[in-house]
């Protein structure tokens, strides 16, 4: 089975499909097999990889609710060794039609369970609410990748996050680890970025990941190519960044497992 990633976090805007999306291409580099699910129903990581949503493809959607299998709905990406399941906007409503499905939670789980074994690494961008569809990512998840913007206010998300976490945890999946917590948007010309740095790193100690993601254009530009930001522009801060979390990401992967 491949390790399953859910990158989670109940506030909008901080930087989730981006990390999904760059992450995912430096692993597809590094020589991983690698898949994207894209649980979003805005669908910005399919948007970020150049996949035409207008097409008749299958979806997250039709995975969730079982109307095909995982295979059926893969498309593949320009970047080798990396593919990914496209969004819907019918997610919006898969909450209301997994009502009456028996145990709703581990319905991706299940579809994964059937389907996902030739992959290395299955990353799952989750939606930013703790909506049922975000509850599955997590179910089926072997630990979450949290990124947490260098602002106030995030911190107080992050708390809430972590209860739903243990949660899970506790109800669903008892082998769900927090993998670690990624500090996007960081400006270090700013203070308010140091001090968020400093509060989360005394507060999570080693689960921060010492790789932090700067603001950068070029990581707010590329998605409107249809491309990550390792492709879009490999030499810029924010690519650099990516490939760094990349290396700590799978480097706490192989200590995991070891």
């Amino acid at each position: 089975m491949p390790r399953i990633l859910a990158v989670a976090n109940r506030k909008g805007g901080v930087g989730k499909t981006t990390t999904t999306v760059n992450v995912a291409t430096a692993m597809a580099a590094a020589g991983k097999k690698v898949l994207v699910i894209d649980l979003d129903p805005q669908g910005n990581a399919s948007t970020s990889m150049g996949v035409d949503k207008k097409g008749s493809m299958r979806s997250s959607y039709d995975i969730l609710l079982g109307n095909s299998r995982l295979a059926e709905a893969v498309v593949w990406t320009e970047v080798p060794n990396f593919s990914m399941v496209p969004s819907s906007p019918d997610l919006a409503a898969a909450e209301i039609e997994l009502i009456d499905v028996e145990k709703r939670e581990f319905a991706l789980k299940r579809a994964l369970c059937k389907d996902g074994i030739n992959y290395d690494y299955i990353l799952i961008d989750c939606p930013p609410s703790l909506s049922l569809v975000t509850i599955n990512a997590l179910v089926a998840a072997d630990a979450v990748i949290v990124p947490l913007q260098c602002e106030f206010l995030a911190l107080e998300g992050i708390s809430d996050l972590i209860k739903n976490i243990n949660t899970i945890k506790k109800n669903f999946n008892p082998s769900l680890t927090l993998h670690g917590v990624v500090l996007t948007m960081y400006d270090k010309r700013n203070n308010l970025s140091q001090m968020v740095e400093e509060d989360v790193r005394n507060f999570f100690g080693k689960k921060v990941y010492e790789t932090v993601i700067p603001r950068n254009v070029k990581i707010s530009e590329a998605p409107s190519h249809g491309k990550p930001v390792l492709l879009y522009d490999f030499r810029c801060s924010g690519s650099q960044a990516y490939i760094g979390l990349a290396k700590e990401v799978l480097k706490r992967e192989r200590e995991l497992v070891a």
